[in-house]
């Protein structure tokens, strides 16, 4: 297949709209790189909050852009404030969809009329930003979805609204909540093996029948199925099944991940458009150099991502935990990890681990786990995390924390091989044994073993011109974006 590079004098233009978080702006990013790279003019938007907080991490040069890639931003609806936090989940979900049609449909009409840059000829937004595709529809053009979520999330996404027809969902009270009822078999899910109620995602452990997110999924994946397509950052060697039961419910659904490997072989890391990044906290690169002083496979990598919080003891806990093992580890705090509270550790474990830690507020993961020194993540299984870990062959400890990452947990663990479950009652004796299992123990060499066996196959589905994940890009853009002009 001929790739899509546009050629032709009218530069098509896709406006892209990641969901205001970082792990849905990062994969929206790489999909905008790859386009641009393709010939794409694109428009990035951005809340107004998360721009304001860019241009802070960044720098104010950094959304300046190039003149075939522009930043936008559009409000979101819910009150202005300063802090470098996430913002509150529900509230912005409910927020969104209520308030930012209006604003995103004045900002297609002001690209529209602009004399400098060409109409808006396609978009892709988030898969829970279904308020576009209002948008899309009123402009006549087309619009993909980008689900963020893994193949088997999505899935179980999907099947909400039957878990409530079931009667599994609302909780009749908060009794439901113990590890009996948990383990509820859920064995009518297709191609979902061995599933219980804990590895559905967490939005239906509620007892409120109006809660916002538990609907707001109901609604979404029912509006996502207008979208021209649906493309997953996976790829169909790891997510074969699921893929193929998401498509009897939704025919348009392609695997185009991991995208970071698309974005790695497509651009020139040096250019322009490669050095681009949308991180909304200030990276520690100082990091990396203390990893370069590190043998192979020794060190363990932890981050629990950019919404996770937990409390003070479990932050105790995982500190000594990790101090027990002896080994070297950089360990990235969020000042907001902690919920209530400033993020800090004991001083006792800070002269315990003075010469075998590396403590950091953010890093470039992506650099980090694909360094030789990393032997192994501990991680909250968010989906960038749990594909990024497995496209640079690093096993996993599991620490899910809510929403889909209990799905990927049950994956890594079961299904892909490649992880271990730490409680949600984290304990620093069973963190200790199973950081020493994964670095040392049989089971720690099979599942590395099997994350090379899924690197290996990650590499294969992004080849140029023959991998699926490739094949399947370069069929969006040609039928769905291009609609067949190029």
């Amino acid at each position: 297949m001929a790739p899509c590079t546009v050629l032709s004098r009218q530069k098509p233009h896709v406006v892209c709209v990641p969901f205001a978080a970082q792990g849905h702006i990062n994969p929206m990013l790489k999909v905008a790189k790859i386009l641009h790279a393709k010939g794409f003019h694109v428009t990035f938007v951005n809340t107004n909050y998360n721009h304001r907080r860019l241009l802070r991490s960044r720098g104010p040069k950094a959304l300046n852009g190039l003149p075939s890639f522009q930043y936008e931003s559009i409000p979101d609806g819910l009150p202005e404030t300063n802090e470098d936090a996430t913002q509150d989940i529900p509230l912005l979900c409910a927020s969104t969809k209520k308030n930012c049609l209006a604003p995103f449909k004045e900002l297609l009409r002001r690209i529209n009329t602009a004399e400098d840059v060409p109409p808006v000829s396609c978009i892709v937004s988030d898969g829970t930003m279904s308020f576009t595709l209002d948008a899309a529809e009123e402009l006549g053009v087309p619009n993909v979805a980008l689900w963020t979520t893994s193949a088997c999330g999505f899935l179980a996404y999907l099947h909400f609204h039957r878990i409530i027809e079931k009667g599994l969902s609302p909780l009749k009270d908060e009794s439901y909540l113990t590890k009996e009822h948990l383990d509820t078999k859920i064995d009518w899910i297709p191609s979902m093996r061995n599933l219980r109620l804990k590895d559905i995602p967490t939005f239906i452990r509620t007892t409120n029948p109006d809660d916002i997110m538990l609907n707001y999924f109901v609604d979404e994946t029912d509006r996502i199925k207008r979208a021209s397509a649906i493309i997953l950052n996976t790829f169909d060697e790891l997510e074969h099944d699921t893929i193929q039961s998401i498509k009897s419910i939704i025919p348009q659904v392609y695997s185009i991940g991991p995208l970071q490997l698309l974005v790695n072989r497509e651009m020139d890391k040096d250019s322009e458009t490669g050095k681009m990044e949308t991180n909304l906290w200030r990276e520690d690169r100082e990091c990396l150099d203390w990893l370069d002083t590190k043998s192979p496979n020794s060190v363990i990598y932890v981050n629990f991502g950019s919404i996770t919080v937990m409390s003070a003891k479990h932050l105790v806990e995982f500190a000594w935990g990790l101090a027990a093992t002896k080994k070297d580890f950089l360990w990235v705090i969020r000042p907001d990890l902690v919920v209530g509270d400033v993020a800090m550790v004991p001083p006792e474990f800070l002269i315990e681990t003075a010469d075998r830690r590396m403590l950091a507020s953010w890093c470039p993961q992506e650099k980090v786990l694909s360094h030789p020194a990393v032997g192994g993540f501990l991680t909250h299984s968010g989906w960038n995390s749990t594909l990024e870990s497995l496209s640079c062959g690093v096993p996993m400890l599991c620490w899910p924390f809510f929403a889909e990452q209990q799905t990927n947990c049950k994956y890594c663990c079961d299904e892909w091989e490649v992880g271990m479950e730490i409680s949600g009652d984290v304990r620093r004796e069973e963190v200790e044994e199973l950081i020493r299992e994964l670095m040392d123990g049989d089971k720690g060499k099979k599942m590395r073993e099997k994350a090379e066996e899924w690197r290996r196959l990650a590499e294969e589905a992004t080849k140029h011109m023959c991998g699926s994940s490739e094949r399947s890009f370069e069929m969006v853009v040609g039928k769905v974006l291009l609609g067949g002009r190029e």
